[in-house]
């Protein structure tokens, strides 16, 4: 709900709606339809006054919140037009901005502009500062039996949720395990330089409690060719710092779990092998 850039910011700044970008993905991600509709629901337009840019998910997404009244209906019925399996609920429906303070004295407000700031961020709000949660994902964290948190970019996909406050709440109360998935590699403008300590102090920070118990974290190193392609983008492998881990009181678990994309040397999580270590996890800690 904090996006404000490409599509979304535009469609926010236009037309006044709540940005549909990351619930659209989310969408796309969990459709059991055809791959067809799916592909659809992600396609960008290319051309055209005013529709170069913007995706056909985004547009439906809109239109949908207008016919039915807000956006978390046009979520329900666009997740039945995909079949989409399990829910995708927004942390809220507040019109939340971000803003962040950079360790040379900046202020930046807007997600997309704290990115680009390229800094070293230090802390980081929003405004509101106190958004309501959404009432469906509170009854969906306190009924989940395994809480999974991330991966994505730390300041602007993964915190943003946590600022919530009722969200961070409702995670700290929980009694089920819950695990962070930490990035495979920093980010520029947000995780230059970062460890896994660091990545888990940034949330430690944001919500002012401890909600997970574990971090996942990469075993092995990506190949050359990978190391080479995101240098170019000051980027490196995210480094474990063991004993800061420790002292963090989070239990590590250490698997292979990337799939590099050989055309482009893409770095990402393999959603298969992910899925089999968060289970095997999850049935230890459970003692299944």
């Amino acid at each position: 709900m904090t996006d404000d850039g490409g599509s979304s910011g535009r469609l926010r700044r236009e037309i006044g709606v709540l940005p549909p970008g990351d619930i659209r993905n989310c969408l796309a991600a969990l459709a059991d339809e055809e791959k067809l509709m799916t592909e659809l629901f992600q396609y960008r337009f290319r051309a055209g006054d005013g529709l170069m840019g913007h995706s056909f998910g985004n547009l439906f997404l809109t239109a949908m919140s207008e016919i039915t009244g807000d956006l978390e209906q046009a979520i329900a019925a666009s997740s039945k037009v995909l079949a989409v399996r399990g829910q995708v609920l927004p942390a809220t429906l507040s019109d939340m901005r971000l803003w962040a303070e950079l360790s040379d004295g900046r202020r930046i407000e807007g997600e997309s502009s704290i990115t680009d700031a390229r800094g070293s961020i230090v802390r980081m709000g929003c405004t509101p500062a106190d958004p309501p949660a959404l009432p469906k994902a509170l009854k969906a964290i306190r009924e989940a039996n395994l809480i999974i948190i991330g991966p994505g970019s730390l300041y602007t996909s993964i915190i943003p949720n946590l600022l919530v406050p009722e969200i961070a709440e409702a995670i700290a109360e929980s009694q089920s395990p819950c695990i962070y998935v930490c990035n495979i590699m920093t980010q520029e403008g947000e995780t230059q330089g970062y460890s896994v300590g660091d990545h888990i102090r940034a949330i430690d920070r944001a919500c002012g409690k401890k909600l997970f118990e574990a971090v996942l974290v990469q075993k092995q190193v990506p190949s050359a060719r990978a190391l080479i392609r995101y240098a170019q983008e000051n980027s490196n492998p995210v480094p474990l710092d063991r004993d800061v881990v420790g002292r963090l009181g989070r239990r590590i678990i250490l698997a292979n779990i990337i799939e590099e994309d050989e055309h482009t040397g893409l770095v990402r999580h393999n959603a298969y092998a992910l899925a089999r270590v968060l289970f095997r996890w999850y049935t230890r800690v459970q003692g299944l």
